[in-house]
């Protein structure tokens, strides 16, 4: 019987044991999707204690607390509750979730952060806490520390077009401070042409670029505009959530009386949606391109399914779920409509939803080129799917679809400066499915060739790929 998260932990073999420690423990990290406030980097943010660093804003923590009979109040926090009684909520259920990678990842931050090996449970849990918040208060424990610590070389954040960015500039000015924190271009809110933000958007975006947007011609020049400052400021990805794939054939002529209707207020059909979607994507894919930028597609989600909670906490408070939309049809087109005229940048797509592994990783083939090594990516297992059987489900179809060792790796998606074994776990997992290769004949016992390429994927292939200034 192995010891639970030993050194060895998901590591059922010796050639997988000898890829890891060899070859992919020691690799920095680069981090090119995450959620992670660029304010609290820069700021170097401390946390009072494990629930602050823990369980604020955590949506999957907050998902399986209330599956285990947890109040509201202390999932979210509510009137009379303290930062004990919501950790000590979480503490009872953690031996529930056994099973669910949380229990993996909760421990392995426990251990790689704090030094801590005790399961926590209910028991253990007044102990833990002590432990860790008598650390949190000393020194090493910032933002800034915890990335430091974690061999961070790249940190990409999430960011709306209208933002000024000053956060970014801020950290580039630090002397003591080596990982780069860069901007990706996150365009939604001026997609979503039936929903109550978009107007106040398009007011921003006037705002920040210093002209009042009155027709779509402006609306184009102003994000054309706030691409070059992104781009001067380092960035060099996008990301798009497309709960759906948009592709209707449409005119500029068409997109801009479709923007007209909805800039007078009016709702547009669901059809003129996918026109002025279609429209605006394909402008944006070819700036992206002509910048040489990375464009991601963030596919399948169904959001905010609880309207009652949703009124109460807002967006991204755990009430999301994995959609079943139409995806093969719609986005070859779209991918179809930038390659034609030679425009089509890199591109990432991820699907929420399973079924659209071989379906994503079967387009992909059809638009590599251009001299670019895996210039197409399946995208890394993401959100509900960033399991062990997530990960190597999204892997499998890859290899046998593509080019595994083209890959771009792993990245957190996530909120939280403790997320970082998260790319540990990633990697274990990645070795043990190589190591089994080679231990039923699959693949050569060729550690020269194997370690190369699991050190690809854990770290080179995205350093070469995204063209980072």
């Amino acid at each position: 019987m192995k010891k639970f998260l030993d050194e060895n932990f998901l590591l059922s073999n010796e050639t997988a044991v000898r890829l890891y420690h060899d070859y992919a423990k020691q690799m920095p990290i680069i981090d090119y999707h995450c959620h992670l406030s660029p304010q609290e980097i820069y700021e170097n943010k401390t946390f009072k204690n494990i629930t602050d660093a823990w369980l604020y804003g955590d949506h999957y923590k907050w998902r399986v607390m209330r599956a285990n009979g947890a109040e509201e109040s202390l999932v979210t926090g509510g009137e009379g509750v303290n930062d004990y009684d919501r950790f000590m909520a979480w503490a009872k259920a953690v031996p529930n979730t056994l099973g669910n990678p949380l229990y993996h990842w909760t421990h392995l931050e426990l251990q790689r952060f704090f030094g801590i090996y005790e399961l926590v449970n209910e028991q253990t849990a007044p102990a833990i806490w002590e432990k860790v918040n008598a650390q949190l208060s000393g020194e090493g424990f910032g933002a800034r520390d915890l990335i430091k610590k974690s061999n961070v070389t790249v940190i990409c954040t999430t960011d709306d077009p209208t933002d000024s960015l000053e956060w970014h500039i801020k950290i580039k000015e630090l002397k003591d401070f080596d990982t780069a924190v860069l901007p990706s271009f996150r365009p939604d809110k001026g997609l979503e042409i039936n929903r109550a933000a978009f107007l106040p958007w398009v007011e921003k975006l006037g705002e920040v670029t210093g002209e009042k947007i009155a027709n779509y011609d402006q609306f184009l020049a102003a994000v054309e505009s706030r691409i070059h400052f992104f781009h001067s400021i380092g960035g060099r990805l996008s990301d798009h959530a497309l709960d759906y794939v948009p592709y209707a054939e449409t005119t500029k002529d068409e997109a801009a009386a479709i923007f007209a209707k909805a800039l007078k207020g009016d709702k547009v059909s669901l059809e003129d949606e996918k026109k002025y979607k279609t429209f605006t994507l394909v402008f944006l894919g070819k700036q992206y391109a002509k910048n040489g930028w990375t464009m991601q597609f963030h596919i399948n989600a169904h959001r905010n399914n609880n309207s009652r909670l949703f009124g109460k906490l807002g967006p991204d408070t755990g009430f999301d779920s994995i959609n079943d939309s139409d995806t093969a049809q719609p986005l070859t087109r779209l991918l179809d409509a930038l390659d034609h005229d030679d425009a089509l940048p890199r591109t990432i797509l991820y699907s929420l939803n399973p079924k659209d592994h071989y379906v994503l990783g079967s387009i992909v083939g059809s638009f590599q080129g251009g001299g670019i090594p895996g210039k197409m990516q399946l995208g890394a297992a993401w959100w509900f799917l960033d399991t062990k059987n997530g990960m190597l489900e999204q892997m499998d179809a890859l290899a046998n679809l593509g080019l595994l060792s083209k890959f771009v790796g792993m990245l957190t998606d996530s909120r939280s400066f403790l997320s970082y074994p998260r790319h540990e776990y990633f990697r274990r997992i990645l070795c043990d499915m190589i190591g089994k290769w080679v231990e039923d004949g699959e693949a050569p016992d060729d550690m020269e060739l194997l370690g190369s390429m699991v050190q690809d994927i854990s770290y080179r292939n995205a350093q070469q790929y995204f063209n980072f200034a």
